[in-house]
């Protein structure tokens, strides 16, 4: 599961991180690129790309689904869609079969229950680069909307937490936007891309949304050393 993330890649680096994915040739920012945030939750807005003939573009998406069918944005946000029922639940299977694309990290948090009954927040981001995950998208309500697609965990990251954001690599990446449903189903198993997740405590107060500054992701550098 995923429930908060950063991005504070922004302007041309996020541009050029996005145009250096296979076939995405010319990148449209149509909304501008965002602000560097560090406490991304569910129902604010993210940077989503989508693909089609004329290349890649990043558009400002509400995190949290809004499928055709839905008449008001109540009840709890469709933020993370399981990859193991996610071709049939009625939520997403349309989504899954038309309308995929991408959320762009910089890393994300989880939480890991202590033994005196509290839960220590931990920054996750990669050895290098940028991450991105597997999305679906929607213009349910007249608005653009986009759910992280999520995994059973890997063997690297179990400690931490039973479920993870799907990361693609950049070489799979046009098979997931592009490919038809059935290839894009070969995708939806643990990624690669989670060998290279590293790790850090983060800041406590990062668990109030209201919470918005650089050092929630922690200090020093990222590690493998588990608790």
């Amino acid at each position: 599961m995923c429930g908060r993330f950063v991005l504070f890649t922004t302007g041309e680096a996020l541009v050029d991180a996005v145009a250096a994915l296979p076939g995405a040739g010319t990148v449209a920012t149509p909304d501008g690129t965002p602000p560097p945030r560090y406490n991304i939750a569910p129902t604010q807005q993210v940077a989503l790309v989508r693909f089609d003939a004329s290349g890649a573009r990043i558009d400002a998406a509400r995190w949290g689904l809004l499928p055709s069918w839905k008449k008001d944005d109540s009840g709890p946000p469709l933020f993370n869609a399981r990859a193991e029922t996610v071709a049939e639940k009625p939520s997403f299977r349309s989504a899954f079969a038309h309308k995929r694309g991408l959320m762009l990290l910089d890393g994300y948090y989880e939480w890991l229950p202590t033994e005196h009954g509290r839960k220590q927040p931990y920054f996750v981001a990669p050895e290098s680069g940028m991450l991105y995950a597997a999305a679906l998208w929607e213009t349910g309500l007249d608005r653009l909307s986009t759910t992280m697609v999520t995994t059973e965990t890997t063997e690297n990251m179990a400690w931490l937490h039973h479920r993870l954001p799907l990361f693609l690599g950049a070489d799979e990446v046009a098979q997931w936007v592009d490919g038809t449903p059935e290839e894009a189903a070969e995708l939806l198993a643990p990624s690669r891309v989670a060998n290279t997740l590293r790790w850090r405590e983060a800041d406590p107060a990062v668990g109030n949304a209201r919470n918005e500054y650089a050092g929630l992701v922690g200090e020093g550098p990222l590690g493998e050393t588990r608790p």
